[in-house]
């Protein structure tokens, strides 16, 4: 179907043109096709233009952009454009392309069906995720960001306090969203949660030492694991799955100690109806109360046990002979069963050859720095070489192969050195699943270094710490935004085989020119790299169109 323009002769020698709505019908008796009239619009000097635009406009509703391009080229309509702006496209899209296909706008959506605002609540929580995963930055300076340099679909524009309020509203469904959140990657990702790695780490706070908080405060100064023990910081939990899939975090208090946490992780992943889970984690959490809430509700554990806990269980354990079976390159293990009845306990000794050389050259290396400074407590005076030889006793290196003799002389515990020795190498785990065999237990628990890069993820890439926020809930709701950014960030890696600030710096390339004539406005994207269509098919997802939109001017 399409418009035809035919022409008359007048007998003055004027032509009339007409315009009419036709299609082609094939003829079998002449065997070719002929023009059968639909419509006639009349005289073409005659005619509204207005009609036909309308009617134009009505067709290109049910055109894609690309379509409508297309056909304004054949028009000999399309040029004349001047090139407007250019935005990052590919980052916000493949993030888009991967929130809908977990199913997330849908969740929000439904939890926030009640609310009423402005701004779509998901669309200003997805910019937070996405702001976090591709560019970590202030809520204010996100105003910029979403309006001046990155195209994120259906938000032209939003406002810091448009943000927070969409953070306060997001704590108000954390628990739910958090469950269905876990469901719906679970299911289309077909996890096996038959192991959680779970781990905490702590992160940070800038803050003016004016605005100290008060003892009910939730950031709190505690043990450091940024090493920064003169700041106020928080607590973060994180569980993990084999795959390296985070399914939920926690938050507390800046001085809450890794003994006191197990028991809420249980209860909140019981909650989930998980199934049978086996819980590994470190030897931070090894203790025999938290050893059993492990085991409630039909649940086992792999943990670390420290080798020098004091235990008698674990000495025997260490002290048992028997010979290693080699499971891996760099990997040795040795089965031990402790006690008997209900007071059996099952441990694997795990024995890494590199490892073993590897702590055996650093205490050599150790040891003749610390000979060098015996040598020179010699030379020192009185006063001086007592100064020296309590340094020397309470480094925390050196001291734990010094012995100091009856008339105060410090001499290297060559005793101390022989015990360091057998432990070179060696971890021990402690399991209550007899149902695994002791290679799976180890490798099981070797696994847990997924969860540490987890956490180097949250912490550099997306740059959770420091942190600037001083109310609890602001707190938590960061917190809950750099979770969901880091469940779609590792899924990016484990589908890519690639970390994910490689694939952001190749999908950041991928950008939107804004361009405009007198008929209207274009916008259309840079040519796919092969780079970056290998990244979306890995993903099975689909690219963005190339032209992604057209507005017309009336």
């Amino acid at each position: 179907m399409y418009i035809r323009r035919v022409t008359r002769k007048n007998k003055d020698g004027t032509t009339v043109a007409y315009l009419q709505l036709a299609h082609n019908e094939w003829d079998p008796k002449a065997k070719y096709a002929k023009a059968k009239v639909i419509y006639s619009f009349g005289r073409e000097d005659e005619v509204d233009r207005a009609v036909l635009e309308r009617l134009a406009k009505s067709i290109s509703r049910f055109l894609s952009p690309e379509q409508v391009w297309e056909a304004q080229e054949l028009a000999g309509e399309a040029f004349e454009f001047r090139f407007q702006s250019c935005k990052r496209l590919g980052g916000v899209w493949l993030l888009d392309q991967l929130w809908r296909q977990l199913g997330l706008d849908d969740i929000l959506k439904t939890l926030f069906a009640s609310r009423h605002h402005q701004i779509s609540l998901e669309r200003l929580i997805f910019a937070m995720v996405a702001n976090r995963a591709l560019h970590p930055s202030s809520k204010l300076a996100m105003e910029d960001w979403v309006e001046k340099e990155v195209h994120i679909p259906n938000l032209p524009q939003v406002a810091s306090h448009q943000l927070y309020r969409a953070m306060d509203e997001l704590l108000t469904v954390q628990s739910e969203l958090e469950r269905q959140v876990f469901h719906a990657v679970a299911d289309l990702l077909n996890l096996e949660v038959d192991l959680l790695y779970f781990d905490t780490t702590s992160s940070y706070f800038e803050v003016d030492p004016s605005e100290a908080p008060g003892e009910e405060s939730f950031r709190k100064q505690g043990f450091s694991k940024d090493k920064r023990p003169d700041l106020l910081q928080i607590v973060i939990g994180l569980a993990v799955t084999r795959e390296g899939i985070p399914i939920r975090a926690w938050v507390w208090p800046g001085n809450t100690m890794d003994m006191t946490v197990i028991k809420q992780v249980k209860n909140d992943l019981i909650g989930w109806k998980l199934g049978r889970v086996i819980s590994v984690m470190d030897r931070g959490f090894s203790s025999e109360e938290n050893l059993r809430i492990l085991q409630q509700a039909g649940g086992h554990y792999i943990v670390g046990e420290k080798i020098r806990s004091g235990k008698a269980a674990a000495e025997e354990a260490m002290s048992r002979r028997g010979r290693y079976h080699q499971v891996r390159e760099n990997l040795h293990i040795k089965e031990i069963i402790v006690g008997d009845g209900e007071a059996r306990q099952r441990y694997v000794l795990v024995y890494n050859p590199n490892e073993a050389e590897r702590q055996r050259k650093e205490r050599e290396k150790l040891l003749e720095s610390l000979k060098e400074e015996l040598e020179g407590l010699r030379q020192l005076p009185n006063e001086a070489h007592h100064k020296a030889t309590c340094r020397l006793r309470s480094h925390p290196s050196y001291g734990k192969y010094l012995r100091q003799l009856k008339d105060g002389t410090l001499r290297i515990d060559k005793q101390a050195v022989r015990e360091a020795e057998k432990y070179d190498g060696k971890y021990l785990i402690r399991t209550s699943d007899d149902t695994l065999s002791a290679e799976d237990v180890a490798l099981g628990y070797k696994q847990l270094v997924d969860i540490e890069q987890a956490f180097r993820t949250l912490k550099s890439t997306l740059e959770l710490r420091p942190m600037y926020h001083r109310l609890e809930d602001r707190i938590r709701a960061h917190v809950l935004l750099s979770w969901l950014a880091l469940l779609l960030v590792r899924i990016v890696e484990i589908r890519t085989n690639e970390s994910w600030p490689k694939v952001r710096e190749e999908c950041q390339r991928l950008t939107l020119g804004h361009f405009s004539s007198k008929y209207g406005d274009l916008y259309q994207r840079t040519e796919l790299t092969a780079k970056q269509g290998q990244t979306f098919a890995a993903l099975g997802l689909e690219p963005p169109p190339k032209i992604l939109d057209i507005h017309p001017r009336s």
